[in-house]
């Protein structure tokens, strides 16, 4: 009989497996972006040093201080071009991109996308 996983179960496995290949270095660190229900996280790591060198997310004064743009996706939007500019600020340039174990659609692509946008290659 074949197990059934749950939708959380089945995304840290499909997280844990992408993380073998992907790993964040000094040259070039980890764009790590997490979804909650309400929210969305996204930070840049160096794996080598353990250290989150830059990190943005919906719960940001700068993001709440804006008006509420309506969804959930322009929000991520947002922390994209956030993360982007501070990451640029700190010299950052390339990254390696982990959706822990989300799709690359809706908010995660539309991170992505504006992180890309605003300087970010990977």
């Amino acid at each position: 009989m074949i197990k059934q996983f749950s939708p959380r179960e089945a995304r840290l496995r499909r997280h844990r497996r992408v993380r073998v290949r992907v790993s964040g270095t000094p040259q070039r660190p980890r764009l790590s972006v997490f979804r909650s229900l309400n929210h969305i996280y996204a930070q840049v790591i160096d794996d080598v040093a353990g250290r989150t060198l830059v990190a943005a997310s919906t719960l940001d004064e700068e993001i709440r201080r804006k008006e509420s743009p309506g969804n959930k996706s322009a929000k991520a939007k947002m922390v994209g071009e956030l993360l982007a500019r501070r990451a640029r600020e700190k010299g950052i340039k390339e990254i390696v991109f982990d959706r822990g174990g989300h799709l690359f659609h809706g908010r995660v692509k539309a991170l992505a996308e504006a992180a890309r946008a605003g300087g970010l290659e990977f």
